[in-house]
């Protein structure tokens, strides 16, 4: 129930699925968390494994707490399913996967079950078990689903075959991002300047997500891009939030990078700016990427997972090597050119419209589900 991804994907889906008719309910190793209300007020009940603070203190070490959970899931999902009885087992991310698979195969009747892989399984090197028990249930679930082509090419590689391969990718509400506030009326309330130069990245404080990368890329460039320049960083601090504004103070840049946090108001910041970035090392296909083709921005992208299916290099957005700060900060610093700018953000509306629109996406999970 944090707010990440995958969570606001599967709260948007849910959603519309309920107000089409069908009944959803979420179980989630954590329940708590600031996405939990708004999935209950559209209508999707959540459960899960509740641990008292007392008991969250005690343990002190997050990883205890999060083994702690894994474990405490199991009789707790299989009282759900015995109680709940669902048509259909959808598993989003690979811990749900592993608990939720394992567990749904000693349920006392016979559901349908859905695996979504959302990200390439580069995870998998670090975590042996869960590769392992991930294949074998990919024998054992109805439909193997991807987000990505090169996440689909994942799969098959695991063994999965094609019957079972189901495409949908991510869709995003369109009007929510093309509704936000006037540039100049956003740029005001951050305080920004209407001529500024404003760089913005949406994501989560992750080492893969690469934000090290464009501090480096950012200082590389500065003495040619406008003096008025500003990187917003967006995104809830995952331990690494420290170590990127020591690293701005170092290279110089400190006073033109903002961390602004974990935020709700995306759609109003990314309308503020002139330039959506995301240089992930892995990537499975990203929401911030449609969001910011959405609300009209030429996008620089590392070319990982989804990423360049989304942008094509040169037409809605520049693709560049992951981890290569020198390149990202080139692609950058070609951005400058506001008549480039102007034409890859109408390419990037265009695209996300014909294809990534949360409609088209919802109508592809009903035709899973129905099937």
């Amino acid at each position: 129930m944090e707010v990440g991804g995958a969570e606001q994907h599967l709260l948007n889906v849910s959603s519309r699925l309920v107000r089409q008719g069908w009944s959803c309910g979420v179980f989630a190793l954590n329940p708590n968390g600031p996405l939990r209300s708004s999935f209950e007020r559209a209508g999707v009940p959540v459960t899960g494994v509740k641990l008292s603070p007392i008991l969250v203190r005690t343990l002190v070490r997050p990883k205890l707490v999060s083994r702690l959970r894994l474990l405490l899931a199991i009789p707790k999902l299989a009282f759900y399913l015995w109680r709940r009885r669902p048509g259909i087992i959808h598993f989003f991310l690979p811990a749900a996967y592993v608990i939720g698979g394992a567990t749904s195969m000693f349920a006392l009747y016979r559901p349908r079950r859905i695996m979504s892989r959302r990200s390439l399984n580069l995870y998998q090197l670090k975590y042996p078990l869960f590769r392992r028990v991930e294949h074998w249930l990919h024998s054992r679930v109805d439909i193997v689903c991807g987000n990505s082509i090169a996440v689909m090419k994942d799969l098959r590689d695991e063994g999965v075959p094609d019957k079972k391969l189901r495409l949908i990718y991510n869709g995003i509400d369109i009007q929510r991002f093309e509704s936000g506030a006037h540039k100049f009326q956003s740029r005001k309330e951050l305080s920004i300047d209407d001529d500024a130069f404003v760089f913005i990245m949406v994501a989560n404080f992750i080492e893969y997500k690469g934000h090290a990368d464009l501090l480096e890329a950012l200082a590389e460039i500065e003495s040619s891009l406008p003096s008025n320049w500003i990187c917003l960083l967006v995104g809830r601090d995952d331990g690494i939030g420290g170590h990127l504004r020591e690293m701005s103070v170092k290279l110089g840049i400190a006073d033109k990078v903002r961390f602004l946090g974990a935020r709700k108001d995306v759609p109003d910041l990314l309308n503020a700016s002139d330039v959506g970035v995301l240089c992930s090392h892995e990537e499975g296909f990203s929401n911030a990427i449609l969001e910011g083709m959405a609300a009209g921005l030429p996008m620089v992208v590392t070319a990982v997972g989804g990423n360049g299916e989304a942008i094509v290099h040169g037409i809605n957005g520049l693709v560049v090597p992951p981890q290569s700060s020198h390149e990202l900060g080139v692609a950058l610093l070609s951005m400058t050119d506001s008549k480039l700018r102007s034409a890859m953000g109408r390419e990037s509306q265009a695209r996300v419209k014909e294809l990534y629109s949360l409609d088209a996406c919802v109508k592809s999970y009903e035709r899973m589900y129905l099937e």
